[in-house]
């Protein structure tokens, strides 16, 4: 098939597409996706296997993700090789484990709360809209501490803006067509990248000037203050693309992977009613179960990539430098030899089987496995519970959402629709205790 085809058929129907070229040539086949050069899809997870716990100097992520350069900025932790992607890593870690995200699940919960007393009874809308602000102003908070006021406001105004830019379908295929390098210089495009560039690198200016620094627990401060192992601190421009990346993709893809969690929800009363009975009564273990299978069922982004620097052989194929690996989280999740019956929503499969390591990756694996899987879990958790607690929800459509590419992610055709039904009761048991951070 024509480059210029195959190009058509990812951008406009990839989970179809995926599916028919599978169905043809097996777990491993190639597509050749303009100004993305070759990929070779792979779907058996030794296959997968190989890639994770391969060397990270042959598996390189950072080339294979340029495209994303624009936003988060040549600095980003997604598009660094090694060494230097493992030495921003370790200074990125800190604030998503241990005693860090117990400040954060309360914060997630508030939020919540908040913005759930906003929605209207009786009248439909879409969840991804709502999700996204409750998953913005959670980023925004954790990633700068700001609680109030107008360097809030503004900082918000700017992020909403600038999402709603570059994940606009139409605008983004007409950009992508552009590739990065002419993408960075389109006076539009830097039309709303540079406000946000410029409010960003204020925060991290008057960071460092503020005398309690060192109290302080929100990421930047944290970053401001980590060092490398050879003793210096990250400059300006490099604090500006962490943050950068920290704040697109920990809103985007977590509102998206809540709204379907309550979309699939919806269509299973059953399952609702379990999750509310468990929630209310404090446990967690079916709440784990359903945010893994909504990862499983619905993942946000449909593979992970790596350029190889030198030849490497997957599936009886040697597949040569230059070329790009792309284990696919979409097909390997619809494994029947893995998950039985994989197109149902089944949160009961994780109940009895855990998740596997290179059979379920939602968030990638090895190395540069997502930095913020564990606060992106939590929050579903916590986000979750909340609005179980808070409002009683029915889906506003009559059929199932369709999945639909919005940007790069996956997203429910309509948004996930819903109509809030009546309030619940403010005595009604509240969300658990803050729970450890997850492994």
């Amino acid at each position: 098939m024509p480059s210029a085809l195959q190009t058509l058929g990812w951008g406009a129907r990839p989970l179809p597409f995926m599916e028919r070229c599978r169905e043809r040539y097996g777990d491993v086949f190639t597509l050749n996706i303009r100004n993305e050069n070759t990929w070779v899809f792979l779907c058996d997870p030794d296959d997968v296997k190989r890639v994770f716990t391969g060397d990270p100097a042959v598996l390189r992520a950072g080339e294979a993700n340029a495209v994303l350069e624009p936003v988060v900025g040549p600095r980003s932790v997604l598009l660094l090789d090694e060494p230097s992607h493992m030495a921003d890593r370790k200074l990125m870690l800190p604030p998503f484990h241990g005693e860090r995200m117990q400040r954060y699940d309360r914060l997630m919960v508030e939020l919540a709360r908040e913005n759930i007393a906003r929605w209207p009874v009786g009248e439909p809308f879409a969840l991804l809209g709502r999700m996204q602000e409750i998953t913005l102003e959670v980023i925004v908070q954790a990633v700068f501490g700001i609680a109030e006021g107008p360097r809030l406001e503004r900082m918000r105004e700017l992020l909403r803006g600038m999402i709603d830019w570059v994940t606009n379908p139409r605008r983004l295929a007409a950009l992508a067509a552009l590739g990065p390098a002419r993408i960075e210089r389109n006076r539009r495009f830097r039309g709303v990248m540079d406000p946000v560039d410029a409010a960003v690198l204020q925060e991290v200016r008057r960071r460092r000037t503020e005398p309690d620094l060192a109290e302080r627990e929100d990421i930047l401060s944290m970053l401001v203050q980590a060092r490398y192992e050879h003793g210096s601190a990250m400059g300006d421009q490099e604090l500006r693309d962490e943050l950068m990346t920290l704040l697109v993709a920990g809103h985007e893809t977590t509102a998206t992977s809540l709204s379907w969690a309550l979309e699939r929800l919806l269509r299973h009363p059953e399952k609702l009613a379990r999750l509310r009975e468990e929630t209310l009564s404090g446990e967690e273990e079916y709440l784990d179960a359903v945010v893994k299978e909504t990862l499983r069922l619905r993942p946000v982004l449909p593979i992970v990539l790596r350029k190889l620097s030198e030849p490497m052989e997957f599936g009886g194929h040697t597949i040569p430098a230059g070329v790009a690996v792309a284990p696919c989280i979409y097909l390997l999740h619809r494994r029947e030899d893995i998950y039985p019956n994989p197109r149902a929503f089944l949160p009961e499969r994780f109940l009895e089987r855990p998740a596997g390591t290179y059979t379920w990756i939602p968030f990638g694996g090895g190395v540069r496995r997502c930095l913020g899987a564990s606060f992106a879990q939590l929050e579903m958790k916590r986000v979750l519970q909340t609005v179980l607690a808070d409002v009683s929800l029915a889906p506003a459509e009559a059929r199932s959402e369709r999945v639909v590419r919005r940007s790069i992610t996956l997203n429910p055709e309509h948004g996930g629709r819903v109509v809030v039904e009546r309030r619940l009761s403010s005595a009604a048991p509240r969300p658990a205790a803050p729970a450890p951070a997850l492994a």
